[in-house]
């Protein structure tokens, strides 16, 4: 049944309240606490027992439509939560906000509840929820007016407190530089949510479209002022920005109206121009591997798995940011590049990795802190990583290449502050007690002692009494009514002193109150729990006092940050024989002995062949041809990899490396389809093309490998052609080009700017060697049946493939085929062919007698054997 249908289960207090609440999330599941566990009810029961596999049973299962129901543990919720999420649900989270005896007592039967939060893909509910080395952004998009202007992108990260914006020409561009961020869930205008590129964008997303008032400019703004805390947005640069502002501020209600989330450790606002950065397509980054492998999941295989070796979390997010935005300005890409030869030295890179390694993740912290979640032992590991920062002040201070790390702030009153009040190993709990250290605080000190004392101070009493009245029996308790009292059994009743009062009458004993006991109870009585509430407070109070300093936590985390980017880089250059590339405007791109910087790192059975290229004014297209297997995209993508690694700052797996600056890097390689969006290989394969040829600039780096293939061998070879002039004639981009039609080699008679290369293989009778080395000119054939040969694939039809290319090179070159060709049949006899003349190195063979020979004279005629033509 529907949650807001009628029936005789869900009408009484408790499910009218939950249906209240349900009404104000409609869209996500609703847990609702009640006692020890978190329900569901209806269709939301339904819904989380297949994903969370939990038990499904029902409320007043008696009633003719009773109402579905599941439930979990309350103090088991996180691994609940982490799932749903997972599985793309928006979660709910009503609490109870009072005690139940305090209900109780006042005679109500319905606890006093309250929606506490949402929890959303974008918005877990704690930093801790998400992957330490990976953003989780929140994105938007607002359009300029009513739509057909510019639109603003937002980008926040709940998680650190992060928030940037920038504005874009259209959907196309902000669907671009939304793919860049693989954001986690979209807030989308209602006039930019149906553009094509935004809302195929949004499948799979969670994805919610507000009414337009939510992306008003005037409250947007206001609403940034309020969570800034500042009286405008001028000090931001921010006087020029329109729609930017507006999705900003759609994310600021989204988060802290809807998800119940305090803002408070977002500190400043980040503005930036895509234009700093190089553009990389959807396809060319999954083509490249560079944040996730083609196949499966891990970071394995991938560039960002190679390059990561930073010692923090912050670093590891950082690192990911470079990756995914290669910068274009020559000047910045200098800087970073002088940072990471600063740290070429071994033993100031020893050093410096091994105090970013006492680091904890300071982002990360400091939100936690703003929000009021931290715990103590996450304060504790914030001041020792606090007091790690002087130390590496200490080293980078010196060096000029590395003054962006120098805003690492130690904030050395906030370590003092905490290592003054938190012992060194608190608990795991708050309320428990145990974390605040003896002496700092007096009346703490008193109730402690109270606490710690009371257990002698009664025995010492119940041993006084016991002499002063001679009853032996007597003894002292304490239960939660009466508090602590003397008992003491009927037999004795004789020997009671006049200043006991009579407290209870039992059977067999009578309980007594002494003034001294009494005063000893008022002041040990909750001595306990008193001094635990007391720790409470003075650790809350600490932790408001970090807060207050959040925004310095997160500049000295910035710092941090950088400077592990840095020296991972460092270490990885160091380690596998990376240079620094000369990085400049121009447009030449010379690789000298370059390596793909993934492949040679994994396991193989050959050695890495090393390969040199050069694309520049003269050469702006390069036709690669050469057998399957024999490495082409290896050399491609490897071209590729080296120009985006020196763009991010990084050295290079090369012997030398002479890089332009492209402004957009495509690669098109492989083949995949779109099936669920009704597009086959060959439509995707056209699709990514026209991109390319769309979009691509003369400062852009393209890599074409296969165009044409999916469809007949003249259409292929066509389009490829086509696709080939148009790179060269009107883009003008630095382009390799793979193929199979060797037509394409011709190219390079009548084009200036084209020229042929080839991967180099060697023929030993049947067999062919991989040489996997570039060389100039084109190949003469793709020798593909001897590599299917290679992958297993019967002889028979090795061997019927061998006579049917016989047949198809004895054709015209053009025009149609003389006849067509039985593929399912033996080859039709033919009347037998003259035997043909001895060849010319037949008939130079038998000339020769070999027992003459000498070496010299074999040696030269094997040069003479192979200047003959066949």
């Amino acid at each position: 049944m529907a949650a807001g249908r009628d029936s005789g289960a869900a009408d009484t207090p408790t499910m009218r309240q939950y249906l209240e609440f349900k009404q104000q999330v409609p869209d996500a599941i609703l847990l609702y606490r009640m006692g020890d566990f978190y329900e569901l009810f209806f269709e939301d029961a339904i819904r989380a027992a297949e994903i969370l596999e939990l038990t499904l049973t029902s409320r007043n299962k008696n009633d003719p439509d009773p109402i579905p129901m599941a439930g979990m543990p309350h103090h088991a919720l996180e691994p609940y939560l982490l799932r749903l999420v997972e599985a793309g649900c928006k979660v709910a989270i009503v609490d109870q906000i009072e005690d139940p005896a305090e209900t109780k007592a006042r005679g109500d039967k319905l606890v006093a509840r309250d929606l506490v939060r949402v929890v959303t893909p974008a918005v877990p509910w704690s930093p801790d929820a998400v992957d330490a080395r990976e953003r989780c952004w929140l994105a938007g998009v607002a359009v300029e007016g009513r739509g057909g202007g510019r639109l603003g992108i937002a980008l926040l990260d709940v998680s650190t407190g992060e928030l940037r914006v920038t504005e874009v020409e259209d959907a196309e561009a902000a669907a671009r530089e939304l793919a860049g961020h693989a954001p986690r869930e979209l807030v989308l205008h209602p006039a930019v949510a149906d553009l094509a590129p935004l809302a195929a964008l949004a499948r799979g997303l969670s994805t919610t479209v507000p009414a337009p008032a939510a992306f008003d400019r005037e409250v947007a703004e206001q609403r940034l002022c309020e969570v800034l805390h500042v009286a405008d947005l001028l000090g931001y640069g921010a006087a020029e920005l329109g729609p930017a502002l507006c999705a900003a501020g759609a994310l600021v209600a989204y988060v802290r109206d809807t998800a119940r989330v305090d803002l408070s450790h977002v500190t400043r606002l980040d503005i930036y121009a895509v234009t700093g950065r190089m553009v990389i397509d959807p396809a060319t980054r999954r083509n490249l591997e560079i944040l996730r492998p083609l196949w499966g999941t891990g970071r394995k295989g991938t560039l960002l798995g190679l390059l990561d070796r930073t010692a923090t979390a912050m670093g590891g997010r950082l690192l990911r940011d470079w990756l995914s935005a290669p910068l274009v300005e020559v000047p910045a890409i200098q800087a970073r590049l002088d940072a990471v030869e600063a740290l070429q030295e071994p033993s100031l890179r020893a050093s410096v990795r091994a105090r970013l390694r006492l680091v904890a993740d300071l982002e990360r912290l400091g939100s936690k802190v703003a929000q009021g979640t931290a715990s103590a032992r996450e304060l504790v590991a914030l001041r020792g990583s606090l007091e790690a920062l002087p130390g590496l002040a200490a080293l980078v201070d010196p060096l000029p290449a590395l003054a962006p790390a120098r805003c690492a702030d130690p904030l050395p009153e906030i370590a003092a502050d905490i290592g003054h009040w938190l012992v060194d190993e608190p608990p795991i709990a708050l309320t428990e007690g145990g974390m605040i250290r003896s002496g700092v605080h007096a009346e703490l000190d008193e109730v402690l002692d109270l606490a710690r004392q009371g257990k002698g101070a009664i025995a010492r009493m119940e041993a006084r009494e016991r002499q002063r009245t001679g009853i032996q029996s007597l003894k002292v308790k304490h239960n939660k009514v009466f508090g602590y009292f003397l008992e003491v059994t009927q037999a004795n009743f004789d020997r009671v002193p006049d200043d006991w009062m009579r407290k209870q009458t039992l059977a067999n004993a009578e309980r007594y109150i002494t003034p001294e006991l009494k005063d000893f109870e008022e002041k040990v009585l909750g001595a306990d729990e008193r001094s635990k509430a007391l720790e409470y407070v003075l650790f809350t109070e600490l932790r408001q006092r970090v807060a207050a300093q959040v925004a310095r936590l997160q500049a000295a985390a910035r710092g941090v940050a950088w400077l592990d980017v840095v020296a991972s880089l460092a270490e990885v250059a160091a380690t596998s024989r990376y240079v620094r590339p000369v990085v400049d405007a121009g447009d030449r791109l010379e690789i000298m002995a370059g390596r793909h910087p993934v492949v040679e790192s994994m396991p193989m059975d050959e050695p890495f062949v090393p390969n040199d290229l050069v694309l520049d004014e003269g050469r702006r297209l390069a036709i690669l041809t050469g057998p399957n297997m024999a490495g082409k995209s290896t050399v491609m993508r490897q071209a590729a990899l080296i120009v985006l690694m020196a763009q991010c700052g990084s050295f290079v797996p090369a012997a030398h490396a002479h890089v332009g600056v492209a402004d957009r890097i495509f690669v098109r390689v492989g083949a995949s389809d779109d099936l669920a969006h009704g597009r086959s290989t060959f439509m995707v394969e056209m699709s990514e093309t026209a991109l390319i040829l769309n979009q691509a600039t003369r400062r852009s780096l393209v890599l074409l490998d296969e165009i044409g293939r999916g469809t007949s061998t003249y259409d292929g070879l066509a389009i490829a052609w086509a696709v080939a002039e148009a790179m060269h004639d009107q883009v003008g981009a630095r382009t390799i080009f793979a193929t199979h039609y060797h037509e394409l080699v011709s190219l390079s008679e009548d084009k200036e700017h084209v020229s042929n290369l080839h991967v180099a293989v060697s023929e030993w009778g049947e067999q062919i060697i991989f040489l996997r080395r570039l060389e100039e000119g084109g190949a003469s054939q793709s020798y593909g049946i001897q590599c299917a040969r290679l992958a297993g694939m019967p002889a028979a039809v090795v061997a019927r493939a061998r006579e049917l290319l016989a047949e198809l090179e004895r054709r015209p070159r053009h025009g149609p085929p003389t006849r067509q060709l039985g593929l399912f049949a033996p080859a039709p006899k033919q009347a037998p062919a003259p035997p043909p003349g001895p060849s010319p190195v037949e008939a130079a063979l038998s000339a020769v007698n070999p027992d003459e020979l000498t070496p010299k004279a074999a040696l030269e005629l094997v040069y003479r054997l192979k200047s003959l033509e066949r």
